[in-house]
């Protein structure tokens, strides 16, 4: 049996949550290459953390408040947007 992973809230009201994903060289590049296009526009070097956040934030929907558990639909790992234009 695996522990869940830790929640924790932030200071500036989201939540951080730590993963240990397994992806493609590809796509890790690909990462690099947007840490690299955030370094420039930032003015400051970025982490491929940073890079990944970024990325999430900018393809999801606008977030909602949160529900009560049983209001909530059940959210899936496939509903991520993906890195990488492979299958």
């Amino acid at each position: 049996m695996t522990n869940a992973p830790q929640v924790q809230a932030m200071p500036d009201g989201e939540a951080e949550l730590a993963l240990v994903v397994r992806i493609p060289w590809e796509d890790v590049a690909r990462l690099g290459q947007e840490a690299g296009r955030l370094a420039a526009q930032m003015q400051r070097p970025v982490t491929l953390d940073e890079a990944v956040s970024y990325r999430l934030r900018s393809t999801r929907p606008a977030a909602t408040h949160a529900k009560p558990a049983g209001e909530q639909p059940q959210a899936a790992v496939s509903a991520l947007p993906r890195i990488s234009g492979t299958a």
